[in-house]
Parts: structure tokens; C-alpha cells; sequence
């Protein structure tokens, strides 16, 4: 197998894998405190992506790939708001299980590998010209 497309193709798995990471991790924020619609209703759950490695047969490497999204079972908080239209009888109110500071750590450190992946594809395909302006030297 040509070692450039694998690196490429090892690098443009990892890149879609943190895109995703990355959308879910801002989706999260943007619920942060989206309550439900009713007294009492579920407000927004935290969203959670898993990754797994898995073979390219086509490339003859081990890449990285969504397993699966999924939702946070962690208990929901509560807060006193009684003019809420979520509150209960007593005012209380569920709000999200999402972690605002947990969720930009999360975005911070895949951004981060997205970037590496993206440094990965460039300097391959400088291997590549670097090679070709060798042979035709």
C-alpha cells in the first residue's frame, strides 16, 4: 500500500472523527440551559460521541471511527425558578447535564487534534512534492 495515502487516509479519519467531536461538543453548549417545555419535562441531555479503531482493509491501517453517539445518563440538576414555564409545583426546574467548562475543555483538546491530523495531510503531501522535485533533479 502507498505509505502516502495511508497517512492521508489515517489523517482525514481522524479529521472527520474530531469535525464530529466538535459539533457535538458546541451543540452541547448551546443547550447548556435548555430546560423542557412542560412542568416537570426532561430539559436537554449531553451528548457523548465514542470513538473505536478500527482496519481500513483498503488502506491496510487502523483508523479512527465514530462507534457511536449517544446521550449522558448523568441525573439532571435542579434550580429554583418558579416563573419558569419547566418549574414544577414546588418551582423547581431541571436544567441540563452538561458541564459548559468540561465542554470547551472537550473542544479545546479537539480542536487540537484536528489540527495535528491537518498538519499530517500537509507534510505528507510536501513528502510527496519534495520527492518528485528529487527525481526530477
Amino acid at each position: 500500500m502507498d505509505p502516502l495515502r495511508a497517512a492521508s487516509g489515517i489523517a482525514a479519519a481522524g479529521l472527520e472523527a474530531q469535525s464530529t467531536r466538535l459539533r457535538i461538543a458546541a451543540e452541547n453548549v448551546a443547550n447548556a440551559r435548555s430546560t423542557g417545555n412542560t412542568p416537570g419535562a426532561d430539559p436537554y441531555a449531553r451528548k457523548t460521541v465514542q470513538f473505536s479503531a478500527e482496519l481500513d482493509r483498503a488502506l491496510g491501517a487502523s483508523t479512527v471511527r465514530i462507534k457511536s453517539l449517544g446521550r449522558d445518563r448523568a441525573p439532571f440538576q435542579t434550580e429554583y425558578d418558579p416563573g419558569n414555564p419547566a418549574a414544577d409545583a414546588s418551582g423547581q426546574v431541571k436544567m441540563p447535564n452538561v458541564n459548559t467548562l468540561l465542554e470547551m475543555a472537550d473542544m479545546r483538546e479537539a480542536g487540537r487534534s484536528y489540527e495535528a491530523n491537518l498538519q499530517m495531510i500537509k507534510q505528507a503531501r510536501s513528502m510527496v512534492a519534495m520527492t518528485i522535485d528529487l527525481l526530477r533533479s
